[in-house]
């Protein structure tokens, strides 16, 4: 049987620091406001990298670090929910720009969750026995889903990338998993809602920015997510 480990790691962030006090010139909102509630003093927003070039860099520093050549991966799943384009992915971006050209790549969308899912399948792929190297990556550039004057969200998040090796192996290296859910209350949290737009349809132009239902996902996060990591 077919095990999976991780065997490198790595992580990319854009140089542009973004300080509470930087926030506070573009809306309304202070140091002490951010700070006292979520703990953050800055974050990394992108001037110019787009989420492959994120995806790219971390991919890089992957192989340079294995002292594989990406001509040895079998695939490329990037987590994301704020890719290049829809079409192509931008896994496929970055595989074309490592050199990637026998490995298949493609993004997968889940949010929070992204990584955990893009983990989750990388290691049944190499579980199988048919693939035995892949990258898995998460990469984001929020600060083109917040709208900026909503200091409810915009506040939270940054641009950055992070990703792992995944090699087979002989011996077990994954002790359990627990994926679950709700799409019950998938209305707590949306970005990039697409509505009917051809001329024969009268739908009114949906709200594509990042919105939050802060209280319900706090509320899900401190129990549901807890119960979730006391699964046996």
């Amino acid at each position: 049987m077919a095990f999976a480990k991780i065997s490198q790691v790595a992580h990319y962030v854009p140089e542009q620091i973004i300080t509470n006090e930087d926030l506070a010139q573009v809306m309304d909102t202070s140091d002490e406001w951010i700070s006292s509630r979520t703990g953050i003093k800055e974050r990394r927003i992108s001037k110019t990298e787009s989420t492959g070039d994120l995806a790219t860099a971390v991919a890089k520093q992957l192989l340079e670090k294995s002292g594989i050549s990406a001509e040895e991966l079998d695939f490329i799943i990037l987590a994301t929910m704020t890719p290049d384009s829809m079409m192509p992915s931008t896994a496929a971006r970055v595989q074309a720009k490592i050199g990637a050209h026998k490995a298949f790549a493609y993004d997968l969308t889940a949010a929070c969750s992204g990584f955990i899912f893009a983990l989750s399948t990388a290691e049944k792929l190499i579980s199988s026995g048919v693939y035995r190297k892949g990258l898995v990556i998460g990469s984001e550039t929020m600060s083109k889903a917040l709208d900026w004057s909503d200091r409810s969200t915009a506040v939270l998040f940054g641009d950055g990338a992070g990703g792992i090796l995944l090699e087979a192996s002989e011996e077990p290296h994954f002790l359990a998993e627990s994926l679950n859910s709700d799409g019950s209350r998938s209305e707590c949290l949306t970005f990039g809602q697409t509505g009917l737009t051809s001329p024969f349809s009268n739908q009114e132009k949906p709200d594509a920015f990042l919105r939050m239902d802060g209280r319900a996902v706090f509320d899900f996060a401190i129990r549901d997510v807890a119960k979730s990591i006391k699964t046996p």
